[in-house]
């Protein structure tokens, strides 16, 4: 028997696909359940898609909201008196690309809230725990700067193996580690950053939902929550215990035994009647010659 090799999958084929284990455990969408008004500025629709605007009108909604969402977060953390105790920024400087993303691209899944939200979490993290290991150091100061561009490089990694890619929230990390005011900060940084992300989000619901739609999904754009309905496809399993398994395997052995002696059997009497008719034409032609 001639074996083929398979060609290996070296590691530049390597795919993970987190979606893939997380999908089918995420509850489904429920935005169909709500009030139309309320599921219109949520991003649900039941008509047909709009013909998409000219850039002039979505340049419009653009500054509109970028204006509204910063100036909301700025006059927020300026009247929030812990945030003016220890020193906060009154708007997080990654926060102006994310505004960008989320009023003037809001068709790409960088913009979507699970990128925008959780990218920034992410990307948070990841620069507060390397600037708090690089403080260790006595040489901080003079090594700083290699602190965030790890912290950036790490949490593009994290973004990617998440699903949560926000190139914005490449900032947040680098700023973490860079700014000495934001690193000053630690682990409060999570305070002002999920506030402005979640005002943004807000002002961009109502925005960018007046002429056209956002988000286009809240987690996937794949289908979800299908372990929720039952629809996960399972092994079939053998019913019977294994005498019961033995025993089916027995007769079902047996009953191929008789089909086969059953087909052998009429195969050795159709040969022996045709062998007959063969004497019988001999015979017949020798008697008369």
């Amino acid at each position: 028997m001639i074996q083929h090799n398979q060609p290996r999958r070296g590691p530049s084929r390597w795919h993970f696909d987190i979606d893939k284990h997380l999908n089918p455990f995420f509850p489904p969408s429920a935005l169909h359940h709500l009030p139309s008004p309320v599921a219109h500025f949520l991003g649900y629709r039941t008509h047909a898609p709009q013909h998409p605007l000219g850039n002039l009108a979505m340049i419009f909604w653009a500054v509109v909201g970028i204006f509204a969402s910063l100036a909301i977060i700025g006059a927020v953390a300026l009247h929030v008196p812990s945030f003016q105790s220890i020193g906060v920024p009154t708007i997080i400087g990654s926060f102006g690309a994310a505004a960008v993303l989320d009023f003037y691209a809001i068709e790409s899944p960088l913009a979507q809230p699970r990128n925008a939200i959780l990218g920034q979490v992410v990307s948070a993290f990841t620069g507060i725990c390397i600037c708090k290991l690089f403080a260790l150091s006595p040489h901080f100061e003079s090594v700083r700067w290699l602190g965030g561009s790890l912290a950036c490089a790490c949490a593009t990694a994290l973004m990617a193996l998440t699903g949560t890619v926000h190139p914005p929230a490449g900032a947040t990390a680098l700023m973490a580690v860079l700014d000495p005011v934001v690193s000053e900060l630690g682990w409060f940084l999570f305070l002002p950053l999920l506030l402005g992300c979640f005002l943004m989000l807000g002002v961009a619901l109502l925005v960018n939902n007046v002429q056209r739609r956002f988000p286009y999904y809240w987690w996937s754009p794949a289908e979800t929550g299908v372990y929720w309905r039952g629809e996960i496809e399972t092994e079939p399993k053998e019913k019977g215990g294994p005498g019961e398994k033995r025993g089916h395997s027995i007769e079902k052995g047996k009953e191929e035994e008789e089909e086969s002696s059953g087909s052998s059997s009429s195969g050795d009497l159709e040969a022996g009647g045709e062998l007959a008719r063969m004497v019988s034409v001999l015979s017949g032609r020798e008697g008369r010659l």
